[in-house]
């Protein structure tokens, strides 16, 4: 999930629903925020050779990382499971094939016991490869798919060295699972190519990249991380659209993801009583480097095809997710045995990837639907998919014409003045 953390793709949603006149509810059949479930954080370290260098606070990069981690270890919360993994701790040689191997299970994932954590820490010594890819896909089977908020939080000061695994088209694949996993992201040195290969990690999962280049500061925001995962979260339900809205899945309220190739369409069918308003709103997030001037187009078509309503929103590549909303109220009906109408919600997007840029898994999408009671005029709210701007529209019109008028008076007054003069 656009989860924000798949949050972030939230929140843009509902403020894209605000800005078509929508509110939702709290409430809802899917999508709501996760209390059940142990919070998990896995936390991945980069003991390859490069972290003997001696540039944090006079120390080396790995003496930064065994106090932060020292520190972290103590400041746990009890809820939180926690677990530890390296990568490059154990092989020194020079044979690329074993080296993009190693990867390790110091800690595992479960209740934390300080003591043997620290021990385990302490025992850390800098050695090889910095294979980034594949100790993600052990992180995430670190992790589990129970229930529960579950992150990774990797720490690195160089790039991955195992191409063609990419690290980048790993965090999308787990991202495309829908299993709700974030990856933070934090580097120990200010290199360009190091910043953009963990950038597009973290923004992958809706995760966050930060760069720290003291003891204190990475102690600080693995920590924030840390307790992060405490909080509840918002977990959308994984959703497949359709190809047509005949074969489309039926939607509850609640939030959804999803992932749409560059310029599909998906389908999804939501059933409305009459008396009920269809409220919806979908957002389609940049996770890779795309052209810039981009768009996203929501609409409601009945099940015969005629378009109902529709929203659309366009980017100009300054941010990497754009958003827009719909609502639908159906007519309350004097038949107390009337059947639901299906409605059919069509997502499609103008994204375009820049070149050599992968286009699989599909750019992440995130759809809010919301059934609720209609309001009382339903035809005043969404007549031609304008809503309540016909009556704006009206004002205008009305205004722009007595405006001409009174021009015209004055004009041909000024005129006739200016002649008798």
């Amino acid at each position: 999930m656009i989860r924000t953390q798949r949050l972030a793709a939230g929140v843009c949603a509902l403020l894209a629903a605000l800005a078509a006149g929508l509110a939702f509810p709290a409430a809802a059949s899917a999508g709501e925020p996760t209390g059940g479930g142990t919070p998990k954080v896995d936390l991945v370290l980069d003991v390859s050779g490069s972290m003997r260098s001696r540039d944090i606070d006079g120390g080396t990069r790995m003496a930064a990382a065994k106090q932060a981690f020292n520190e972290v270890l103590d400041a746990t919360p009890g809820d939180v499971q926690l677990g530890i993994r390296t990568l490059g701790a154990n092989y020194p040689g020079e044979d690329r094939r074993t080296g993009c191997k190693d990867t390790a299970q110091l800690y595992p994932v479960s209740t934390l016991d300080r003591t043997e954590a620290k021990t385990a820490v302490a025992t850390l010594s800098p050695t090889g490869w910095t294979p980034i890819g594949p100790a993600l896909l052990k992180a995430a089977d670190d992790l589990g798919t129970d229930a529960g908020s579950k992150r990774i939080v990797l720490i690195s000061d160089g790039e991955d060295t195992c191409a063609p695994l990419d690290p980048c088209e790993v965090a999308r694949e787990m991202a495309a699972k829908g299993i709700g996993m974030t990856i933070d992201t934090l580097g120990l040195v200010p290199n360009t190519k190091l910043r953009k290969q963990l950038s597009c990690i973290a923004e992958a999962t809706s995760g966050t990249y930060t760069s720290v280049q003291h003891t204190d500061e990475l102690t600080d925001k693995v920590n924030q991380l840390v307790d992060r995962a405490a909080d509840p979260v918002v977990t959308p339900v994984a959703t497949e659209g359709a190809a047509r809205c005949t074969g489309a899945p039926s939607l509850k309220s609640g939030l959804y993801t999803d992932r749409e190739e560059f310029g599909q369409q998906r389908w999804y069918k939501v059933d409305v009583r009459p008396g009920q308003e269809l409220r919806a709103s979908v957002s389609v997030a940049a996770d890779r480097s795309v052209n810039p001037d981009y768009g996203v187009l929501l609409r409601a078509f009945t099940a015969h095809g005629r378009e109902i309503v529709r929203g659309e929103a366009a980017g100009n590549g300054r941010t990497d997710m754009v958003s827009t909303g719909l609502r639908y109220p159906k007519a309350e009906s004097d038949d107390d045995d009337a059947p639901a109408e299906t409605v059919c919600l069509q997502v499609t997007n103008s994204f375009s990837a820049t070149s050599g840029v992968k286009t699989t898994p599909g750019l992440p999408v995130e759809l809010t639907v919301d059934v609720v009671g209609g309001p009382s005029q339903a035809g005043d709210v969404a007549s031609f998919g304008l809503g309540r701007g016909w009556w704006l529209l009206g004002v205008l019109v009305l205004t722009g014409f007595l405006a001409g008028l009174i021009w015209g008076w004055v004009s041909r007054w000024r005129v006739a003045v200016w002649r008798t003069n």
